[in-house]
């Protein structure tokens, strides 16, 4: 990364008059990566106060901002025991079960955002988990390419959906999470309420009644040992399948399994149904870099992934 910076700083590129770059993301905005590609760029002048996120979808590109005019990102550390029962509950940073997330943004002028329960379709309470519904006017209309009756079927559900029998039209995000009051109010007095990405809706995995997110599984999986550099989860069948990339020997790869095991047994109290390890670089992933699970899932099941070595602990 330093060579790449130091390439294009040869050729005179100038970044000290940028005064805001935008990282836009449908999933949890990630800390690391703001700050490795604040390092990657700063030697060629772009302040790491001018990096922010935002929050947008295929219903919608951008729902919510996160301002460049504060040092620091604004984050909130949450129990992860009770998010597996769709409840926030804020705990002080570095608490037992505690996950530290990052906020997306500020909800847009002209934009309103409800958290719904997924199944009920009711508004959540504040300390609930649910899904993210957006009503604008830059909502998108329908899906490109279907045929008509298809598309008005899918409208209905996905882009015109009611919330207690108003006349607004929301559009739903597939993404669950919450938000929290600020402080800040924008120029018409409004309250600029911060928005928290959790999760795909999608890609949540429902175990023995509990529903759980696949970062914080993957981030124990990482974790646990130094020579996994990557991972991605995804149930089959009832069973916890855990891919997890080596770096390094492949005669290292048995070793791995018992220690996957008992981290994710010991952290989120899970049962691992299959490890597979795999070379650096399988877990697909789009043009932002979030991970494609139901893609991987797909291949898995489909045969199409080459592992290094798979434990099934039926």
């Amino acid at each position: 990364s330093l060579p790449l910076s130091l390439s294009v700083q040869s050729r005179g590129v100038d970044l000290s008059c940028v005064r805001s770059c935008v990282v836009v993301g449908e999933e949890r905005p990630r800390l690391s990566l703001l700050s490795s590609f604040s390092a990657l760029f700063s030697p060629l002048g772009l302040g790491s106060h001018t990096i922010s996120t935002s929050f947008g979808c295929r219903v919608n590109p951008i729902i919510c901002l996160q301002g460049t005019q504060h040092p620091e990102p604004s984050t909130v550390y949450v129990d992860q025991r009770a998010l597996r029962v769709d409840r926030i509950s804020v705990l002080e940073r570095g608490a037992p079960n505690s996950v530290c997330l990052l906020e997306s943004g500020k909800v847009l002028p002209d934009v309103r955002v409800a958290i719904v329960h997924p199944d009920t379709k009711a508004p959540c309470a504040h300390t609930d988990l649910g899904e993210i519904w957006v009503c604008s006017p830059h909502n998108a209309s329908g899906y490109y390419g279907l045929r008509d009756e298809i598309n008005d079927a899918l409208s209905l559900e996905h882009f015109r959906a009611s919330l207690n029998g108003s006349g607004d039209k929301y559009a739903r995000t597939g993404y669950l999470g919450f938000m929290m009051k600020s402080d800040k109010v924008a120029r018409n007095g409004a309250p600029l309420d911060g928005v928290y990405i959790v999760g795909s809706l999608e890609e949540a995995l429902n175990i023995r009644g509990f529903r759980y997110h696949p970062a914080d599984i993957e981030a124990t999986v990482v974790r646990c040992h130094k020579n996994i550099i990557g991972s991605a989860v995804f149930t089959s069948n009832k069973l916890l399948v855990v891919v997890a990339e080596l770096r390094g020997e492949e005669r290292d790869a048995l070793d791995m399994v018992p220690v996957v095991t008992t981290a994710l047994l010991e952290e989120h109290q899970l049962v691992t149904g299959i490890v597979v390890i795999v070379d650096p670089g399988t877990v697909p992933v789009n043009s932002r870099g979030e991970k494609q699970r139901v893609h991987l899932r797909d291949s898995f099941l489909g045969d199409q992934i080459d592992p290094i070595y798979v434990a099934y602990n039926l």
